[in-house]
């Protein structure tokens, strides 16, 4: 009798435990499931990211370079990991983490400069990176066509292009637009957030409605040498001009969905909706403040707040900042992430299509990335977000690449017919003599 009542106490006992041992259990299988699903994940990637590659349309590093050393490759060292004691976003090493085959250089001017400086800065941006190529051959290799991008990418180096960023940088000449291209530069954005004598930007007042006439020849002529045309920065009135007048593919080197979040630098659906008929290219940026709408809104905040100080003098510079640095301590701001990029994918596809969406980071061009997308390493996270939302592997490289050098190609096609045909153009825009300083 006490034995079956001990029997029974110890089957009570072990039945009463089940319930405390289920879920570690299932816990525990769950994480075992986990590891082999996630190193799954990074291998179908790692398969994408070799039979394409991985284009970025927009880095900022050539600029970080000449603020912080001055352009001299020899004062800071990229073939190394500069995480740690350097706020770079870029190295090589991080580079080839991130998997990316072929990175558009930013040659970025101040749209503040004089167009007579600007076209010297950008030159000196160009050359730097050359400079970077030559520093490091084994790594990196100057790309001028689609074709360049899959032979350096077939190599295991990673293919560096160059993407001027302004319309300024040609002081209004179609002469150095053609120079520019001559040096290997293969898109240009027409505007930063100033708008030129040509071309109405994004974030000043409209002059021009779109784009004046000699914009018009500036899109026409870089169709014919085979430069892409880059709307990020420019007006909605440019964007439908350039699409109005462009024979080849535009792009949009970094920008994101209007619709998601409504700066003005991003696109809006009717522009999106442009462009199956162009083949054009939305690369979808991780700038904070465009991929949320949080974000956007905190930083508008600390706007008013800086505008509600009144600080006017360079003298109180110092107040101002001590003031901030309170403020900030009690308003946290919010961080972007990389599931808000996801999204913006996510919603250019549904309006444009998969064939017109790639990635367009600003690396080095932002003070920080969105949680999970810190600095170049982490590309490899964001397409394997794109394959759990149940994009095939197929889509995933189009995003990743393919539909970038599908631009290329067509851009570089469209030029050899127009080399055939158009003759080329006058070189200066029509402005008096007179008129110029």
């Amino acid at each position: 009798m006490h034995g079956r009542r001990r029997a029974a106490r110890s089957c009570s006992s072990r039945r009463s435990s089940l319930p405390f041992l289920r879920p570690l259990a299932f816990a525990v299988a769950l994480s075992m499931l986990a590891v082999p699903a996630a190193a799954d994940m990074d291998a179908r990637v790692r398969r994408i990211l070799r039979a394409v590659p991985l284009v970025d349309g927009h880095n900022d590093l050539p600029w970080r370079l000449r603020e912080k050393v001055q352009g001299h490759l020899t004062a800071l060292d990229i073939g190394r990991d500069t995480a740690e004691r350097d706020t770079l976003h870029t190295d090589l090493l991080r580079l080839r983490r991130g998997g990316v085959g072929a990175q558009f250089w930013s040659v970025y001017v101040p749209a503040e400069q004089s167009q007579e400086k600007a076209v010297v800065a950008v030159v000196e941006q160009i050359d730097l990176v050359h400079r970077m190529v030559q520093r490091y051959p084994r790594d990196l290799a100057i790309a001028r066509t689609a074709a360049d991008i899959e032979r350096i990418h077939r190599g295991r180096r990673i293919a560096a292009l160059i993407g001027v960023e302004g319309g300024h940088c040609i002081d209004n000449s179609l002469a150095v637009l053609r120079q520019l291209y001559a040096l290997g530069a293969r898109y240009m954005t027409l505007t930063h957030n100033l708008g030129t004598d040509w071309a109405d930007a994004c974030c000043a007042a409209p002059v021009h409605e779109g784009l004046a006439p000699f914009g018009v020849e500036v899109v026409r002529e870089m169709n014919r040498l085979g430069m892409l045309v880059d709307l990020s920065h420019v007006s909605v009135a440019t964007m439908h001009d350039a699409l109005d007048t462009s024979a080849a593919p535009v792009i949009f080197s970094h920008s994101s969905a209007y619709a998601l979040t409504d700066h003005l630098r991003n696109v809006p659906d009717d522009v999106l909706r442009r462009l199956p008929a162009n083949g054009g290219l939305i690369m979808v940026t991780f700038v904070p403040r465009f991929v949320s709408a949080q974000v956007m809104a905190y930083d508008a905040e600390v706007e008013a707040e800086k505008a509600r100080l009144g600080i006017r003098s360079p003298g109180q510079k110092e107040l101002q900042k001590t003031h901030m640095e309170t403020w900030s301590a009690a308003h946290p701001a919010p961080r972007a992430t990389l599931q808000q990029v996801a999204d913006h994918i996510d919603h250019v596809v549904r309006v444009a299509g998969i064939a017109h969406v790639g990635l367009g980071s600003d690396f080095d061009g932002i003070e920080r990335g969105p949680l999970g997308l810190e600095d170049v390493s982490r590309f490899p996270d964001l397409l394997a977000e794109l394959l759990r939302r149940g994009y095939t592997d197929q889509d995933v490289g189009k995003i990743a690449g393919g539909n970038a050098l599908r631009v290329l190609r067509r851009a570089e096609a469209v030029a050899r017919e127009l080399q055939a045909s158009r003759p080329v153009a006058e070189t200066r825009f029509p402005t008096p003599t007179a008129a110029r300083p």
